[in-house]
């Protein structure tokens, strides 16, 4: 089979209508592609900060283990590069910077400071180190790179680093001065998947960097396509058509939030990842608010918008296989992304779908 789709037709269930089919056969095209395919392992999370307190890290071990056998040569996160944010603040008329500072957006002025380089410099900077990154680097070499992914707006690269310094390497210098030293030492403590999996996982690897592809421009509800006069009605009318399922997805999770709090994380993740878990979510989130009727059409904005979200990250996620054919690539994301995301990484040229049940079994 050219591709195995996990979650195939997941998405049929959302708006009951019959999926449209083009009349030119894609799959096809790449049949007699040259060299090796793409493999992309994408892994459905919980947001595991959210569950603080709830578990032991130290038993998401096993889980690790599992996925530094994939090895993966890229790892995804969902997170907003530097870059985007950067746009951002430049459009205030056009998003909600406010929102985005506080949500979304890592404040990059501590790192300007004791580099020198705004966002802008940084990006071109770091482009230049990972350019010619050595095999080997020496520490000096780390605390510059951490600084400057600092600077870019990217803290979880910089922690990748970071954690790749032993003891004594893990101090000021090199652009990293007392303040960030203090910052990357508190990221390390953090309970959140892309410290405890994604940033300890790159470490493991010796990759030099995490990719975030987050990407909130297109559900952002600013600017005159995607304004909303009430936003606490919107917000009303997104929780009633919520309310509808919630016991759907209550029920659906139990299973795997009882595996987490218990410390068997396989389990845990085998669960949230599991077609049948995803399919009732789905339904339960983005099926019930295009059924829900208000006047305003609020439940079509507000999938509409998450579908946007998926593809431009989907798009992100290509960007950064595309010069590297036969890669293989792990991208971490909250549950509730991955039918979207296997389904249209699935239709990309060169790429297979790697089951992640097989991975956790």
């Amino acid at each position: 089979m050219k591709r195995f789709l996990l979650v195939a037709g997941l998405l049929l269930g959302l708006a009951g209508t019959t999926m449209a089919h083009s009349p030119v056969d894609l799959d096809v095209i790449d049949a007699d592609m040259a060299g090796a395919r793409t493999q992309v392992l994408v892994l459905g999370t919980y947001h595991l900060a959210e569950h603080a307190g709830e578990f032991d890290p130290a038993s998401l071990e096993p889980l690790l283990q599992r996925l530094e056998a994939f090895a993966p040569d890229v790892i995804t996160i969902e997170q907003v590069p530097g870059e985007q944010c950067d746009m951002v603040m430049r459009h205030p008329q056009v998003y909600s910077v406010d929102d985005w500072k506080a949500r979304w957006c890592f404040d990059t002025a501590p790192a300007r400071a004791a580099t020198g380089l705004d966002l802008p410099a940084a990006i071109a900077r770091m482009h230049a180190l990972l350019g010619d990154w050595p095999q080997h680097p020496t520490p000096a070499q780390r605390r510059e790179l951490a600084a400057v992914f600092l600077a870019a707006g990217d803290p979880s690269s910089a922690l990748v680093q970071w954690l790749q310094l032993d003891a004594d390497g893990r101090r000021a210098g090199d652009g990293l001065d007392q303040a960030l030293v203090d910052l990357l030492a508190e990221r390390a403590r953090r309970s959140g998947e892309v410290t405890l999996i994604a940033a300890r996982l790159a470490s493991r690897l010796g990759l030099a960097r995490l990719h975030p592809v987050d990407d909130h421009t297109g559900d952002d509800h600013s600017g005159d396509d995607g304004f909303i006069g009430d936003g606490q009605a919107y917000g009303a009318a997104i929780q009633a058509a919520w309310d509808t399922r919630g016991s759907a997805v209550a029920d659906a999770m139990a299973r795997g939030l009882a595996a987490l709090r218990r410390g068997d994380m396989l389990e845990a993740y085998r669960h949230i990842n599991a077609p049948a878990v995803l399919q009732t979510k789905v339904e339960a989130d983005f099926g019930a608010n295009l059924a829900h009727p208000s006047p305003e059409g609020y439940g079509r904005f507000y999938v509409g918008g998450w579908e946007i979200r998926n593809l431009r990250m989907v798009a992100n996620i290509g960007k950064t296989f595309r010069g590297r054919p036969g890669a293989r690539v792990l991208t971490i994301v909250g549950g509730m992304h991955k039918p979207w995301f296997d389904t249209w990484l699935g239709q990309m040229q060169g790429v297979d779908i790697v089951d992640v049940q097989e991975v956790l079994r």
